[in-house]
């Protein structure tokens, strides 16, 4: 089955792809293609010629400074710009903090975040999980009391992404503690500047660090930090996190990935019989195929629905989070031996400074076991698939 475009929908597709083509510079579309890491600096500037074109932030309403795609552009917009190689929008200011700003945030608050989201001068990172607090996040233990115009903040948080690039940070705390679980949560958002914030690295399997530690000591926050009511935050971090699990299916991404394998697979093979000509393994990469098909429809019929995602946001990371780890798993089988070699440093991108010995085989294999690795996240964060099985199951009566 072909899953083409409305007539539309692909002209879009092309001007989309045109763009990328000629503005996007060819080192950070390599580092996007190689698994490598971009640099902060990389994504401001690639931040900055969407902002010109007028396709930052692809999901705002024109209102709020985003271009108004509807439900298919929107699609196509995503698709094209992983498929080229352009790097991921940011997701924790632009597609997390934002919506919910749109719902609940002050007149004041929306006109000093929400442009600098768009810009990239505000740099999110996201105070969710903490050290026992994962996926059961109502027992957060975070909290903030209020002191006359001024929250004050102490405890921990974890497995922060980004939180050592990140100047805004929006942040889940304890305001009533004698509340239920669910009930007594208080979303916060402030610089993290503030005095008593302190990161700590966290150096993943991976050999890099995305992740980190962050410690609150008395951190105080201005009242008008506090996003909506006090003691919502739980409402709206379902609203948070019901965005974060649609971003999390990256179909684009694993259409690259993709068409990657069977470059690769086709490279590769034993007596002049390349994989994808043995029918063991190009079985397999049809069963992945097909799959992702299928999560690509169920996607478009998601957003075609229009409103804020349901439990259909739960079905989506699930699935998209696996057949992502499946495709990090039959580019390994693809490259063979040739992905044993394990070089965090190049496949972070340094093109192995530091190693004293040349690399082997297709370019391309150095990241794959690092990025292997790392994939093996997916299905834990923004809420582990057990839990989103579980959520599926309650909301289907069980």
């Amino acid at each position: 089955m072909d899953l083409k475009y409305p007539d539309g929908a692909k002209q879009f597709a092309d001007e989309v792809r045109a763009f990328v083509r000629a503005e996007l510079p060819a080192t950070i579309k390599e580092k996007v293609i190689r698994h490598a890491k971009v640099s902060p600096d990389e994504q401001r500037l690639w931040q900055r010629k969407l902002c010109d074109r007028g396709w930052a932030c692809p999901g705002w309403p024109r209102q709020f400074g985003g271009p108004g795609f509807d439900a298919m552009q929107r699609h196509v917009f995503d698709n094209v710009m992983s498929e080229e190689g352009a790097p991921p929008a940011l997701p924790f200011g632009e597609s997390m903090i934002a919506p919910v700003l749109f719902h609940v945030g002050s007149e004041e608050q929306k006109a000093e975040i929400l442009p600098r989201i768009r810009t990239l001068e505000y740099w999110f990172c996201q105070g969710f999980s903490e050290p026992g607090s994962g996926s059961d996040l109502a027992s957060l233990k975070t909290r903030a009391v209020l002191d006359g115009d001024e929250w004050v903040i102490n405890g921990q948080k974890t497995w922060t992404s980004f939180a050592h690039f990140a100047n805004m940070m929006f942040c889940l705390v304890r305001t009533d503690p004698a509340a239920k679980l669910q009930e007594g949560i208080s979303m916060l958002v402030f610089p993290m500047s503030l005095p008593g914030i302190t990161v700590r690295p966290i150096i993943s399997i991976d050999g890099g660090h995305s992740v980190n530690e962050v410690f609150f000591d008395n951190v105080r926050a201005p009242a008008k930090s506090l996003i909506g009511e006090a003691n919502k935050g739980w409402t709206y971090a379902k609203l948070l996190l019901g965005h974060e699990r649609t971003s999390i299916a990256r179909i684009g991404q694993s259409k690259r990935e993709l068409a990657l394998l069977k470059t690769l697979a086709a490279d590769q093979g034993v007596g002049g019989t390349s994989l994808l000509d043995q029918a063991g393994f190009r079985a397999r990469v049809a069963a992945v195929e097909i799959e992702l098909l299928s999560l690509e429809i169920t996607a478009l019929r998601t957003i075609s629905a229009g409103g804020a995602p349901g439990v259909e946001a739960n079905l989506l990371k699930i699935k998209g989070s696996e057949i992502q780890q499946t495709l990090t798993e039959l580019l390994i089988d693809a490259a063979g031996p040739y992905a044993l070699p394990y070089d965090p440093l190049r496949g972070l991108g340094d093109n192995g400074l530091g190693s004293n010995m040349e690399p082997i085989g297709p370019d391309e294999a150095a990241a794959l076991t690092p990025n292997y690795l790392t994939t093996r996240v997916v299905t834990i964060y923004g809420g582990s698939n057990e839990i989103q099985r579980n959520i599926i199951a309650k909301s289907l009566g069980l």
